[in-house]
């Protein structure tokens, strides 16, 4: 099995750098929930957080609904344009989750690393 770096985690996905011969490679960002991997740039993965945004707010409509941490009605579009997801509002919130813990990261690593050095 490969080795990995892991970015961020909850109790839904994983967000990880691949390494390759004991070098971590971090041009891109493996995320991996619900049975689906991506693998996208800091960009992408800056636009899945917007698009995630837009979705919550889209949705937002549902709050008095008792089935709207179950339903599974709701498209999430992704920066892959072929490739929507069918999520839960439960899901949805994970999701974001993962992603913001992720971009957290990459953004607290680049200010640790690299200008907060001294």
């Amino acid at each position: 099995m490969r080795e990995i770096e892991q970015l961020y985690h909850n109790n839904f996905g994983i967000a990880f750098y691949w390494k390759k011969e004991n070098e971590t490679i971090t041009d891109k960002i493996q995320l991996v929930f619900k049975e689906t991997g991506f693998y996208f740039t800091v960009q992408e993965l800056n636009l899945f957080c917007d698009l995630i945004e837009d979705s919550m707010i889209e949705n937002a409509c549902c709050e008095a609904c008792e089935l709207k941490n179950s339903c599974n009605k709701f498209l999430l579009k992704t920066p892959c344009a072929s490739i929507d997801l069918a999520v839960s509002v439960k899901e949805l919130k994970s999701i974001k989750d993962l992603v913001e813990g992720s971009l957290f990261r990459i953004e607290l690593d680049e200010y640790v690393y690299g200008v907060g050095l001294n």
